[in-house]
């Protein structure tokens, strides 16, 4: 516990209560880690959709569905949060649906394309929304010169996380190709695992974090209200002009790390040529690299700025998507994960810590919604495109991974305009000092 400082949290934060925060991204991140990135997309695609020309877009497409969703949900279950001081409540909804819907994953076997979609979509809106609603908990547990150094601990935390479900996975993935076993009988298996993980991880969480907010006055049950106050947070944030620009700059490069997420399994068996194996040990050593790009960039973040750590970062990946479409080799495109770990964990940390700045304190689940709504339309913009170009370019994936820089280039042009200073002013009410 010595590794949480006290300096960085709000008066009457514990930091038992920080570990319980950020235990929850050790818990969810073996769900993106197993499901999302390593295994199951590339089982989904190789073996459930029978390796078809079809089947990237397919998956693209679901996760798209499951974006789409979120994006309409979130921001008025995130106002309905904060009216009914409810943060927690809906988190453990969350939490159960995300648990349930990922072990439910193990029935889906060669042709359940149906089912594997349903299942998708399903488990990813459930893990969306527990996502959200805990990054809302951040401005209330750390102080705001501390934001990128407390988002770093959970984003490090969780990518250790990751790590122990993949490992864990692994190893029974080696054991059962030791047994003779095939793809559809010991990938099931490795849902049962992530899915036991995340909720006996989860349970620190739910059992440490407390609900610092208070209902408002006078608020009623019905989500109409909570859809009216939504509507006037939409015309009240036009205001908050660097809270809008980040959201911008988020919907772009956020777009990128989804398809690193969601198709860097594809990519290396695919194009690559890596057995699942090698792929499960790259990502374990991505998450090894993301761990550490989170922590140290979590605080240099908060010395150097926030704005210029997360152009360090949006650079960085720049470089990656190049690396990635250029090089033939395992070698080279170990290369390219190296940097793919360091700017993941750095550029997701700090766009967390970002949002935490500029948030207005009292409707921090409504504002994390609206990121969380940036988020998932990057998601869909980056895979979808990158599906659709390998579509229609017959498998060309260098291409795809090729058009994935622009997303980050856009992205860095639009963080230019962001000043955090002002954007901090405007949300916390106080008065920039004379220039």
């Amino acid at each position: 516990m010595a590794f949480f400082s006290t300096d960085a949290l709000n008066p009457g934060v514990r930091k038992r209560e920080v570990f319980g925060w950020a235990m929850y991204d050790f818990a969810n991140s073996g769900y993106t880690t197993v499901v999302i990135t390593a295994v199951f997309a590339a089982y989904f695609v190789g073996a459930v959709a029978g390796g078809a020309d079809w089947a990237t877009f397919a998956w693209t497409a679901a996760l798209s569905v499951s974006h789409l969703i979120v994006m309409f949900t979130i921001p008025a279950m995130g106002a309905w949060a904060d009216r009914h001081a409810a943060k927690k409540r809906l988190l453990m909804m969350t939490t159960v649906g995300c648990v349930l819907a990922t072990a439910a994953l193990g029935l889906v076997g060669p042709g359940a394309v149906a089912l594997g979609v349903v299942l998708i979509v399903v488990s990813n809106v459930f893990f969306a929304w527990g996502e959200s609603l805990v990054a809302s908990f951040l401005p209330e547990l750390a102080r705001a010169q501390a934001m990128g150094r407390v988002s770093g601990w959970g984003w490090s935390l969780g990518y250790v996380g990751g790590m122990l479900a993949l490992g864990l996975c692994l190893g029974y993935v080696l054991w059962a190709q030791a047994q003779g076993q095939k793809a559809e009988q010991f990938v099931p298996v490795t849902m049962l695992i992530t899915a036991a993980v995340f909720g006996m991880a989860a349970l620190f969480t739910l059992v440490l974090l407390r609900e610092r907010a208070q209902p408002v006055t006078g608020a009623r049950g019905g989500w109409r209200d909570s859809l009216r106050q939504l509507q006037r947070t939409f015309q009240q944030a036009r205001r908050y002009r660097d809270f809008m620009w980040l959201l911008a700059c988020v919907a772009a490069y956020q777009g990128g790390v989804a398809v690193a997420i969601t198709l860097a399994a594809i990519y290396a068996e695919q194009v690559i040529g890596f057995v699942q194996q090698e792929t499960m040990v790259l990502i374990f050593v991505l998450n090894i690299a993301a761990a550490l790009g989170a922590l140290a960039f979590g605080y240099w973040q908060d010395r150097l700025g926030h704005k210029l750590a997360l152009g360090i970062t949006l650079v960085g990946w720049v470089a990656t998507c190049i690396i990635a479409a250029l090089t033939t080799t395992k070698g080279g495109f170990w290369y390219a994960a190296a940097i793919a770990g360091v700017c993941m964990g750095s550029s997701q940390s700090s766009g967390r810590a970002m949002a935490g700045m500029l948030a207005p304190p009292a409707q921090l689940a409504e504002f994390f919604g609206l990121w969380t709504f940036a988020t998932r339309v990057a998601s869909i913009i980056g895979p979808l495109s990158y599906g659709a170009i390998t579509w229609m370019t017959g498998g060309n994936q260098r291409l795809a991974i090729g058009f994935t820089a622009v997303l980050f280039l856009i992205g860095l042009a639009l963080l230019m305009p962001v000043n955090m200073a002002r954007g901090r002013a405007a949300a916390t009410g106080e008065t920039l000092p004379a220039r």
